[in-house]
């Protein structure tokens, strides 16, 4: 018996675009902080926010949280 098993779509690609994310982590760590502790004192999911700057995430909040996290990180894109 052979049984097929449904294929299972993905829900969230993996984004090109991980330079960003490193330069907002490295950016925070140059003055001192971190983008998680960052993430804690602006009620922001650090899982979320990590996914919003790599672009698995880009409505429009999640375009407006990226460019408030670039600007608190100092990064210039």
């Amino acid at each position: 018996m052979n049984i097929k098993h449904p294929t299972v779509p993905r829900t969230s690609q993996p984004s090109n675009d991980t330079g960003l994310y490193l330069a907002v982590r490295a950016a925070f760590v140059a003055q001192g902080t971190s983008l998680n502790r960052w993430c804690l004192a602006n009620g922001v999911s650090r899982p979320y926010a990590a996914e919003v700057l790599r672009g698995v995430w880009n409505g429009r909040k999640a375009q407006a949280l990226r460019k408030k996290i670039v600007e608190a990180a100092g990064v210039e894109r």
